[in-house]
């Protein structure tokens, strides 16, 4: 993201972040919907976090109707993570906090740093990091750690969970490390 930020990652590198990207959200988003009706699900599962779409139609922009070929070894470790929290929902909050909210949080200011480094306008090519369906981000993350809060895990279901979120972090930047080799400007 550092370096995807500082603009030293080409147009081509970016696009083939959204799709490396994408195929992490069909997992989260597939297994979400499954999940949905779990107390795990319940908590996190929220219609207006979909990237999905942001995503299509950024590589809609960016790829301009070309498809983009995926060939991850990372991405394919982080559907298989998440593909994995069928059986255990709890560990599908990880993964699910991790990303939506890692984008939330951060989403906006990526958004507009994207759109001055590639000279965008309009929001094109930046839907992904168009976070207003769920309102104002502060009010948003605090109401979803309160779900979060009333989950009432048990003190080792909180440590799994806990240890699911380092994973998934670690899978995250598996994937950054896998892009960087391949596509930064030196």
């Amino acid at each position: 993201m550092t370096e995807l930020l500082a603009g030293r990652m080409s147009p081509q590198g970016y696009t083939h972040y959204l799709a490396m990207m994408r195929e992490v959200y069909v997992a989260l988003e597939t297994v979400g919907d499954e999940l949905a009706s779990t107390p795990a699900g319940r908590a996190v599962v929220d219609e207006r976090l979909m990237r999905l779409p942001a995503l299509d139609a950024d590589l809609a922009y960016w790829a301009r109707g070309e498809k983009v070929a995926i060939e991850s070894p990372a991405v394919a470790a982080y559907v298989a993570a998440i593909e994995a929290t069928r059986d255990d929902s709890d560990l599908y909050v990880a993964h699910h906090y991790t990303r939506y909210l890692g984008d939330l949080s951060g989403g906006q200011a990526i958004g507009r740093i994207l759109s001055r480094a590639f000279d965008l306008t309009d929001g094109q090519g930046v839907a992904f990091y168009d976070f207003s369906a769920v309102g104002k981000p502060k009010p948003y993350k605090d109401g979803y750690r309160e779900r979060l809060d009333a989950m009432g895990l048990s003190p080792e279901a909180a440590e799994r969970v806990l240890a699911e979120v380092k994973r998934a972090f670690d899978l995250n930047s598996a994937i950054f490390a896998e892009l960087t080799r391949m596509y930064v400007r030196g």
